[in-house]
Order: structure tokens, then C-alpha cells, then sequence
């Protein structure tokens, strides 16, 4: 990838980590029963790809108000793939097994985002106390 042809969210660790559990939650969403296609599978497909695209959207806003709320929604897309995932193991698509490695791949991705949040809360009160300074 060249320079000029990136942006800076790309460089994100957790967004990195959230795009490839996008899409191993995407394969495995599609292998839902057809009955599902309009219901669970979209939903599940839905929830994953929010979490990337609520990070990369606040990512491009100009204050950390902004990214911090971004950030957060994201959080709430994880947890809601990880309950759609849930009911796919109580309807019987998915095993225990499966389960329990999307769990622990979205207790990771949620380390990394809270973690990203910490950080961005520092910055916003770094520049508060900036401001404050200045008068």
C-alpha cells in the first residue's frame, strides 16, 4: 500500500483485529440455515461490519468527544454480533466450541477498544486542561 493510499485508521491495531473477526464472522453467518438468510445472518453480518465502520468513522471526526462516542457505539456492535452468535448456538448453527472462540475473540477486540477509548480520553482531557491553561 503507498503512502498516499491509506488512511489513518487502517494503522489501527483494533481496527486490523476487528476486520478479520468481520470476517470470520461473515463466512461463518453465511452458513446459516437459508430460512435465515433476511433474519439472523443479516443481523450477524450487520452488527460485524459496524464495529470497523463505527471505529473508522470516528477515526475521521475532528474531536475526541466525537471518536469517544464512535468508539463506544462500536463497543455496542461487538456485543450485539456476540448475542447474535449466541442465538445462532441456542438455534443449533453453531457449536459450543465456535462459540466460546468468538467469545474470547471479542473479549480481546473489546481489551483493544477499551483501551483505545483510555487513551482517547486522556488526549480529551489533556486538551481540556490545555485550554484551560491558556486562559
Amino acid at each position: 500500500m503507498s503512502e498516499n493510499n491509506h488512511f489513518g485508521f487502517e494503522e489501527l491495531e483494533l481496527w486490523k483485529k476487528v476486520r478479520e473477526f468481520k470476517k470470520e464472522v461473515g463466512k461463518e453467518a453465511r452458513g446459516f440455515p437459508p430460512e435465515e438468510k433476511f433474519r439472523l445472518t443479516d443481523q450477524t453480518i450487520r452488527s460485524s461490519r459496524s464495529i470497523n465502520a463505527l471505529i473508522s468513522e470516528g477515526h475521521g471526526r475532528f474531536t475526541y468527544p466525537d471518536q469517544i462516542h464512535y468508539c463506544i457505539q462500536a463497543r455496542g456492535s461487538l456485543t450485539e454480533t456476540i448475542n447474535h452468535l449466541i442465538d445462532a448456538f441456542d438455534d443449533g448453527y453453531i457449536t459450543r466450541e465456535k462459540l466460546d472462540y468468538y467469545k474470547l475473540k471479542g473479549k480481546e477486540i473489546e481489551r483493544l477498544l477499551n483501551g483505545y477509548l483510555s487513551f482517547l480520553r486522556k488526549k480529551r482531557d489533556e486538551q481540556k486542561k490545555e485550554r484551560n491553561t491558556d486562559l
